[in-house]
């Protein structure tokens, strides 16, 4: 078969960039019996693309990966541009790894379209704030559901999202998970690097960190204000909290600024950490060093960064609107992402509790042993078998 790659979102640092560069590439490595044609619009960052696919760049006034952002859209020459290259009569199956950068299409071809969550549906008032964007997204994202013969999601949890949300049929959705890059492992010694040093964070510290964006989804200012109840108590004064992601140059609803006011009204300024986006090799270390990660978001599709920091041995506390109690298991904690009062409860039980720190440590660790890329990669050659058999 010959199988159209949508890969405008590779050079994305997000989630589904990543998830689409670890899929696609463990996807090739293993399919020998399958053609694979990528179609991007930008030829930076393109050399990890996988050897044996054929890379064809379309014509773009702007990158699908900038063409994202919250403020902006694609332009109607540049869709046109995209929609007619992915109309190839010659392709057997057209793969959209993120409704993200869904287009329109007219050809022979079985459409493939992931969708990672309802996120934006649920909460559309804090991932697309502005109406006129918010009614662009609502078309899209209906129009590639209703021309799709298949859709793919990354978790249980977003597929009976999906199902319940959409009204569609579960036959038509299907689970290809996820899983943490081999990078992110349990290092016998981990060196925090210059750059790390240089943001203020020494292994020394006790941190609780927090990776990934900023939007108002995510929930961070309720976790900013249980910190500040944290450092105020004897036994945990201590604490530094590291908010690793993107801020400055974010294409996604960020609420950053908010956040940072918050931070200074409280007099946190010299307890709060933002780095930045930090590449893995530095992500890795701070994860090592880290006492606990937090992923408190009003919901997630899969919570890769979660997955990451138990791969790394730091344990967890993260929302209970995930698949994350289903993946972790024992390896987690899990709270109302709502109810403030549990995540305080559960940071207070983490940090005191040597004990459920090396608990939650073993558990994580043996949990994510079940979760590799190759895993999904087999998902997905099935899943591309049985689209063009219906």
């Amino acid at each position: 078969m010959r199988i159209g790659v949508d890969a405008t979102c590779w050079q994305n640092n997000r989630g589904y960039g990543r998830q689409a560069r670890a899929l696609l590439r463990n996807l090739v490595s293993i399919d020998n019996q399958n053609q694979y044609i990528f179609f991007t619009d930008s030829s930076e960052n393109l050399g990890d693309i996988p050897s044996g696919v054929e890379l064809r760049t379309v014509r773009a006034n702007l990158p699908t990966s900038q063409a994202a952002a919250v403020n902006s859209h694609r332009s109607i020459h540049d869709l046109w541009w995209m929609s007619r290259a992915l109309s190839d009569p010659r392709l057997d199956i057209l793969f959209f790894p993120t409704v993200y950068s869904y287009v329109p299409v007219i050809g022979k071809a079985k459409i493939l379209l992931g969708i990672h969550d309802v996120i934006p549906e649920k909460y559309p008032h804090l991932t697309i704030p502005r109406p006129i964007e918010r009614r662009f997204w609502q078309a899209k994202s209906a129009l590639g559901r209703w021309q799709s013969d298949a859709i793919v999601t990354v978790s249980e949890y977003s597929r009976n999202q999906i199902a319940t949300y959409f009204n569609i049929s579960p036959q038509k959705i299907y689970v290809v998970g996820e899983a943490n890059d081999p990078v992110f492992r349990v290092l016998e010694n981990p060196q925090v690097t210059p750059q790390l040093r240089n943001l203020g964070i020494s292994p020394e510290q006790r941190i609780i960190i927090y990776v990934g964006g900023f939007g108002p989804h995510k929930n961070l200012e309720n976790l900013v204000s249980v910190f500040s109840k944290i450092v105020q108590q004897a036994k945990t004064s201590d604490i530094t909290l590291v908010m690793v992601g993107e801020f400055r140059q974010e294409v996604f609803y960020s609420q950053y600024e908010v956040l940072k006011r918050t931070i200074e009204d409280l007099k946190l300024i010299k307890r709060v950490i933002f780095t930045g986006y930090l590449p893995d090799e530095e992500l890795v270390v701070l994860l090592n060093i880290s006492t606990v990660l937090v992923l408190p978001s009003l919901m997630e599709g899969f919570g890769l960064p979660a997955v990451e920091a138990a791969a790394c041995g730091c344990p967890v506390i993260a929302t209970a609107a995930s698949p994350l109690p289903q993946l972790l298991g024992e390896g987690g904690l899990f709270i109302d992402p709502e109810q403030p009062s549990e995540l305080e409860q559960a940071l207070q039980m983490v940090l005191s509790s040597l004990e459920l720190r090396k608990k939650l440590r073993t558990e994580g660790l043996a949990a994510i042993r079940l979760l590799t890329w190759e895993t999904a990669a087999h998902q997905m050659i099935d899943l591309l078998n049985q689209i063009t058999k219906s």
